[in-house]
């Protein structure tokens, strides 16, 4: 388990932690979003799978549900390369599927060791080469014209170990003005220098010539015809286009049995064109370098007869950001109406340690210290100097504790602290440019109980009790003028209240079956605006009831099956609590076989999503002007592909 800096077991950790594993990512699926494979972890909900202009929202103990697109609240990693931004926003508009083996999910605040995060850590691992090459071919398509290609290779030759994945999605979507189309190429390389070192380098290239934004309806729109686009989208060409080519390199050095040193540098290039459905700076200019590094020591060794793992460290990360706007006329370039610098530096030093008290208990505690700085540098002078600068400093303590008594059964609570800075699209100041004076981070602070372990009869289970206590929470509003952009403001307190369930077990050879639960109370407990006073009302974009159910079959033939539902009660769209968006159940199927001749393997595979054909939201904007508060899901769809894979052993 490396969801955390510490590699542990993952049940001698105290705190929430699923995985989810490659057959449960790629094995017959689309692989076209993560919303295929995480809503079986407890605590998440995923949002907007079908929108690719404003990217995927995952949220975790509702941390990240404001999003207006992107993730938010969660830090995001692949292969221990961050690819959430100093300022905490994520885009996974770069990642493909087919080029991962795991995705460890660790919900609750994480500041301790990441930074600026309340909701928890998703770490992605790609797949590595295996130790016979090999090369794969993979096709999906579907309905809503879906064409998704995909070509695979990957082995090790001596101390050489590399995978490289490329692929290319069309897909016109289920709505009008929802057309997507990106191409990505992805590579992991690792050189072992020696038996106690190695280098891995990262690599993805992304080009997104295309995502249209279909916007959101209003309940009578949807009603009317849930497939139609927003009429203002299509009017002004509402969309994006992205190019990003993003770079790793990780070293690893091992002294003996007792000394770990890593070193990790990384950068990132982001040209971005983004056309929101209004005429003034509706059109914007995005050139962002993202770039950092990080230098990790740890130490495992013994204390007073007892076992001790100490891992203390820095990260250094800068964000720059040259952001202009135009007006959008009709979806065509206008005039200059914003031009400015954003820069966004933060760092972050960090101790935790892990103590074997004996008794069979084990503390872990830590601390994190952060400093980020905002600084907007105005050349949009024609309506004054907008320059300025914000800095935030805290302090992110934690500290937990494991209780293992029997076999199978590991009890634990864990106290923690948060915050979340704005990040610079948030900061953007309602009055023009330059930073909103009126905005802070919010802050929160955590209290869990849970359990987890392997029981006998293949039952693995988790349960997590949590409160959460957050002052100034991040609040998305938008303006008459400005329908479908967002602007922040700060909450008074809110309270969140959980309980997260999961089980998987295999009561025969080959069939699995998973359930997750989760219970979200979360309310304001001050909170006014001009508007009106929300004290006691529900945090919108959460649902408070949510419930997950896998039966997979897998035969030693290499047939397979998989059938799943989800369950998501209703929540509510706005912080009034005077909109909701309906509960629903929504069910999938997939089917498959893996055929083996020789060296070769061909798997055809199919599926069914929205068997039932429901009616329900894939999305909702929070707190959105002029009722436009949903994006109808897809109704039942079809899809399909084969896979065919050329091992060369021997």
């Amino acid at each position: 388990m490396t969801s955390r800096r510490i590699a542990e077991d993952s049940d001698k950790v105290p705190a929430a932690i699923t995985t989810v594993g490659r057959d449960d990512l790629q094995q017959g699926r689309r692989q076209i979003g993560l919303d295929e494979s995480l809503a079986r972890v407890p605590g998440l909900f995923v949002q907007n799978p079908d929108n690719f202009a404003q990217d995927l929202r995952i949220s975790s103990r509702g941390f990240g549900a404001r999003a207006n697109f992107g993730i938010r609240g969660i830090r995001m990693y692949i292969d221990g390369v961050p690819i959430t931004l100093p300022d905490g926003q994520t885009t996974v508009d770069s990642i493909d599927i087919g080029a991962m083996d795991r995705i460890d999910v660790m919900r609750g605040p994480s500041s301790s060791l990441y930074g600026s995060s309340s909701g928890g850590v998703i770490q992605i691992h790609s797949q590595d080469g295996p130790e016979e090459p090999f090369v794969e071919a993979r096709v999906s398509v579907g309905e809503f014209s879906l064409e998704k290609y995909q070509l695979t290779a990957g082995g090790q030759a001596q101390a050489f170990n590399y995978f490289l994945n490329l692929s290319y999605l069309d897909f016109d979507g289920y709505r009008d003005h929802s057309e997507t189309r990106t191409g990505m190429v992805n590579a992991k390389l690792r050189y072992d220098i020696d038996e106690t070192s190695d280098l891995s380098l990262i690599f993805n290239a992304t080009d997104s010539p295309k995502a249209d934004d279909p916007g959101a309806l209003t309940r009578a729109e949807v009603r009317r015809d849930r497939r139609q686009a927003s009429a203002r989208n299509r009017l002004f060409a509402a969309g994006e286009e992205m190019d990003q080519q993003r770079l790793g390199l990780v070293y690893s050095k091992s002294f003996g049995e007792r000394h770990e040193l890593t070193v990790r540098n990384h950068y990132v290039w982001r040209d971005f064109d983004n056309r929101l459905p209004f005429l003034s700076g509706g059109s914007v200019d995005l050139d962002r370098f993202f770039l950092g590094g990080g230098l990790q020591y740890a130490y495992t060794g013994d204390v007073v007869d007892r076992a001790l793992r100490l891992v203390l460290g820095f990260d250094a990360d800068a964000q720059l950001d040259d952001r202009r706007r135009y007006d959008n006329v009709f979806g065509e370039r206008g005039s200059l109406t914003f031009d400015q610098d954003e820069d966004v530096t933060a760092y972050g030093a960090y101790l935790q340690g892990q103590l074997d008290l004996g008794w069979k208990l084990l503390l872990t505690a830590g601390v994190r210290l952060d400093w980020v700085t905002f600084d907007v540098d105005d050349s949009f002078l024609a309506d004054g100097d907008d320059s300025g600068n914000r800095t935030f400093d805290e302090a992110s303590p934690s500290v937990g504790l494991v209780w293992s008594p029997l076999a199978g059964l590991n009890l634990y609570g864990n106290f923690s602290t948060s915050f979340e800075t704005p990040t610079t699209t948030e900061f953007a100041n309602p009055a023009g440019g330059g930073l909103n004076p009126d905005l802070t981070s919010a802050t929160a602070m955590n209290f869990e109980l849970g359990a987890k372990g392997l029981l006998p009869g293949r039952l693995r289970y988790e349960l997590a009790v949590f409160r959460v206590k957050v002052d100034d929470e991040l609040v998305p509003f938008e303006l008459p003028g400005q329908p479908g952009r967002s602007f922040f403001r700060n909450a008074g307190k809110s309270t969140r209240d959980g309980v997260e369930l999961g089980l998987s077990v295999e009561p025969l050879s080959g069939l699995l079956g998973t359930l997750s639960y989760t219970y979200s109370d979360f309310t304001y407990d001050r909170y006014s605006t001009p508007g009106g006073v929300f004290d006691g009302n529900r945090i919108p974009g959460v649902p408070r009831h949510r419930f997950f159910f896998e039966a997979a079959y897998r035969h030693t033939s290499g047939f397979y099956a998989m059938w799943d539902v989800h369950f998501v009660d209703d929540f509510y769209a706005n912080d009034a609590n005077t909109v909701r968006s309906d509960s629903y159940w929504v069910s999938n199927i997939r089917i498959g076989h893996r055929i083996r001749f020789g060296n070769v393997e061909i798997e055809p595979f199919a599926g069914v999503k929205n068997l039932f054909d429901r009616s329900y939201d894939a999305n909702v904007r929070i707190n959105a002007f002029g009722g436009r508060y949903f994006e109808p899901a897809a109704d039942r769809n079809f899809f399909g592909g084969l896979r065919l894979r050329y091992d060369f052993a021997g």
